[in-house]
């Protein structure tokens, strides 16, 4: 698994996202206060884009229908359905956000 450097954590306010590309790639990463998430920028129900929605706790509501993500799981809890987004490793360096992508999606980027 191969770390990218995506961006400074002061970049990104406190239960804010952002989106980030790493290639083909469009990453939103949150800063959930005491840690750094990132999941695909897509909400599966319609593609809202999901660094602009609304983080409460650990979870971002999709700001075109509402629909509610786990960041820690990518599980869709509202409506509780069994669909995903994808969530992704992320570390912090030196004060820099970095990911990480799964080998397939890594070939993709």
């Amino acid at each position: 698994m191969n770390w990218t450097r995506v961006t400074s954590t002061e970049n990104i306010p406190l239960r804010e996202g952002r989106t980030v590309r790493i290639g083909e790639q469009e990453i939103a990463v949150f800063n959930l206060g005491d840690r750094f998430v990132a999941c695909h920028n897509a909400c599966p129900h319609r593609g809202g884009p999901l660094a602009d929605g609304i983080v409460s706790g650990t979870s971002v509501v999709c700001p075109l229908h509402a629909y509610r993500v786990c960041l820690e799981t990518g599980k869709l809890t509202k409506p509780d359905l069994c669909v995903r987004v994808d969530t992704y490793p992320v570390r912090v360096e030196d004060g820099v956000v970095m990911i990480a992508l799964p080998k397939e999606q890594e070939k993709a980027a």
